[in-house]
């Protein structure tokens, strides 16, 4: 429900009428940003100086469809579970292409022993973490490297650790080594 002042707020910095204020208030669940850009959709206020990505000018339909579309209006408040389901499975389903297209790689002595997706790594260290976790840090000290490869996981950053961490492994192994 709209207060009294943020319908005084909206009326000072639009110019419409209370009612029109109140009105786009209440279909944005009080939100004072997107009554504007209704009221701005709606013709009933002019767009930003230098335009900006909600106008009502020519293309305004154009502009409405881009606007749904991209979830910024506020009539995207009103969507079912059923909406936010498939919103949720087509987000589920990009994370596992975007997992099966990143590659984890275990090597020993600069050849690849191992390369699975990352879906499988991630999926088998969520089932059976007790056993795969205590296996890749002993594969450490086992002179093993880990490694990702693929378009979002292969960055140099991402690997850097994975060197890091083989690195300390080998430190702490010759510190052993030399202390007997």
């Amino acid at each position: 429900m709209a207060t009294l002042e943020q319908v005084e707020k909206i009326r000072e910095k639009t110019g419409v009428s209370f009612e029109e204020a109140k009105n786009a208030l209440d279909t944005c669940g009080g939100d004072m940003l997107e009554a504007i850009i209704l009221l701005e959709k709606q013709g009933k206020v002019n767009p930003p100086v230098g335009g900006g990505y909600y106008s009502s000018g020519n293309n305004g339909g154009a502009e409405k469809e881009k606007n749904t579309a991209s979830g910024n209006s506020c009539e995207r408040r009103g969507e079912g579970f059923g909406q936010l389901l498939k919103r949720f499975g087509r987000f589920c389903l990009n994370v596992i292409k975007k997992g099966n297209s990143n590659y984890f790689e275990a090597s020993k002595d600069g050849k690849v022993i191992v390369s699975i997706p990352v879906t499988l790594l991630v999926i088998g260290l969520l089932f059976l973490f007790w056993i795969i976790l205590p296996l890749l840090v002993i594969g450490l000290f086992f002179g093993y490297h880990y490694s990702f490869h693929g378009n979002e996981l292969g960055r140099d950053s991402v690997n850097r650790v994975m060197y890091k961490a083989s690195d300390a492994a080998e430190d702490i192994k010759r510190s052993f080594s030399s202390g007997k």
